[in-house]
């Protein structure tokens, strides 16, 4: 069974920054596409940031040229970094990781935007 333990979540001020991070149990890990989620209260869970086996990226318009989305896969660790942070990305982020047909989810970490 694969582990996924996202981190560095917590509440940060407008304008603030966030590095989190999604640690996986698994030798495929760097073999596997790695996306994040996120989901605030009401609303359903988006795709923000993925990257796959060959570092290509992806990002939801709404985090373009704000967030950056990377992995070290010495650590089997995705990161998301996270700038120029708005009260609108408030929300539980989830990291995914996929191999084939299986898909691995994490637990999630708050992410709180507000003064």
């Amino acid at each position: 069974q694969v582990q996924l333990v996202e981190s560095g979540g917590g509440l940060v001020q407008p304008g603030g920054s966030l590095r989190l991070s999604c640690t996986a149990s698994t030798s495929l890990f760097s073999l596997s596409t790695v996306g994040w989620y996120r989901q605030a209260p009401g609303k359903e869970r988006d795709l923000v940031a993925v990257i796959t086996n060959s570092r290509s990226t992806n990002y939801a318009d709404a985090v373009k040229g704000r967030f950056t989305i990377s992995r070290d896969n010495t650590k089997n660790t995705v990161y998301l970094q996270m700038n120029s942070l708005k009260p609108e990305d408030t929300a539980v982020y989830y990291c995914k990781l996929t191999w084939g047909s299986r898909t691995y989810w994490g637990q999630g970490t708050q992410v709180t935007v507000s003064s």
